[in-house]
């Protein structure tokens, strides 16, 4: 298994910067009475470090992104299309065209990844596909893992803030270890569905974060849409790539497995194991956003070769492994702008293309505190 930091790389933000800038992120701001912030411990609170809602941080990431031109009442639609970046797949980073960085730490919403090597980092710009098109992405270039705090919601905020600026499709890219020699390092696999191993949701609901009527009896049933992985098969087959579909395991971490772990994990059915990825596929379905899982493959599970497992070992994999991934990325992903943006039209209906039914329609518009403030 691997602990799946992004890799780093950063700008100012809220500026155009080339890839090659050092990170000089935000200090954290506290929160005035239009929205929240993160304290000096980073915790979401106000100017006395009392707790701000989450539909309040919500709004607040909603009004930056405005000010950066983007999103619900901006001029800039937000891109329909959002890819968390995990070990190896933030390559896709240096080829967003006219990039535009806005650090976590100026989102409320989003969180404070603590995992050496992650960027913290949105990055709206534009892909030039094969055939000259520009189509508009935004780039996760960080995500919270449960290990750090035990908290599986950590990432609830920045998906809802995707899902209310207009996000449709969510790409979630990780490092993983393979259960199967047969998928060796190097490779890549398509998920086809996961095993939430560490039987924890981000779904525990708490009244001041979460609006009445939001249904958290989400079905997982083709949680890994269909017609997205049919997409991304073709992808793969255009760019010259074998690309095998599986099954993800979810462990908590940040330990790596023992061996009878791993021969345990081979034996529920599951191709590849991470400590990423589940909690956030099962926020982006309670929003309603369609989801599509990549895994990178940076080692064997412990016991099935002699590689000694550490951040470091899956990092150089991962590093190794960087230009396969971009090459799928480059031929997938404006197909699945193309894709998001007719269904966002209307063409066909919400779930057009979708394997299932989501939960519930995406969330339009920001997710508010039912509460009256004071």
């Amino acid at each position: 298994m691997t602990d799946d930091g992004a890799q780093p790389g950063a700008g100012r933000p809220g500026a155009a910067l080339g890839p090659d800038r050092p990170s000089v992120v935000a200090s954290p701001r506290a929160v005035g009475a239009d929205g929240g912030g993160e304290d000096a411990g980073g915790g979401a609170g106000d100017a006395c470090g009392e707790a701000v809602p989450l539909p309040r941080r919500i709004d607040a990431s909603l009004a930056r992104l405005r000010a950066a031109g983007v999103g619900p009442g901006a001029a800039t639609p937000f891109p329909a299309v959002a890819v968390v970046a995990g070990s190896g797949w933030d390559a896709l980073a240096p080829l967003l065209e006219d990039p535009q960085d806005i650090a976590y730490a100026e989102l409320p919403a989003f969180p404070r990844p603590g995992v050496h090597g992650h960027a913290a980092l949105l990055r709206l710009g534009r892909l030039t596909a094969a055939d000259g098109t520009a189509v508009p992405l935004a780039l996760l270039r960080g995500r919270a893992h449960a290990y750090e705090h035990g908290d599986a919601a950590a990432m609830k905020g920045a998906i809802r803030t995707l899902a209310a600026a207009g996000c449709r499709t969510l790409v979630l890219t990780n490092a993983a270890g393979s259960l199967d020699p047969a998928l060796p390092p190097g490779r890549l696999m398509l998920l086809a569905d996961h095993l939430n191993l560490v039987q924890r949701t981000p779904l525990h609901v708490v009244p001041a974060d979460d609006p009445p009527g939001l249904d958290r009896f989400v079905s997982l049933v083709d949680a890994y849409d269909p017609a997205l992985r049919a997409l991304a098969r073709a992808a793969a087959a255009e760019a010259g790539l074998p690309l095998r579909e599986g099954v993800y395991a979810w462990m908590l971490g940040p330990q790596f497995e023992t061996p009878a772990e791993i021969r345990m994990l081979q034996r529920l059915g599951a191709d590849a194991v991470g400590m990423s990825t589940v909690p956030e596929t099962i926020l982006a379905r309670q929003a309603g956003l369609r989801v599509l899982g990549l895994s990178m493959i940076t080692n064997l599970g412990a016991g099935l070769d002699d590689q000694a497992l550490s951040h470091a070992h899956t990092l150089a994999q991962a590093q190794a492994g960087a230009a396969d991934a971009l090459r799928l990325l480059r031929a997938l992903l404006p197909r699945l702008v193309v894709e998001a943006q007719a269904q966002a039209q209307g063409a066909g209906g919400p779930e057009a293309g979708c394997g299932s039914r989501p939960p519930q329609p995406p969330l339009a518009q920001p997710v508010r505190d039912p509460a009256p403030e004071p």
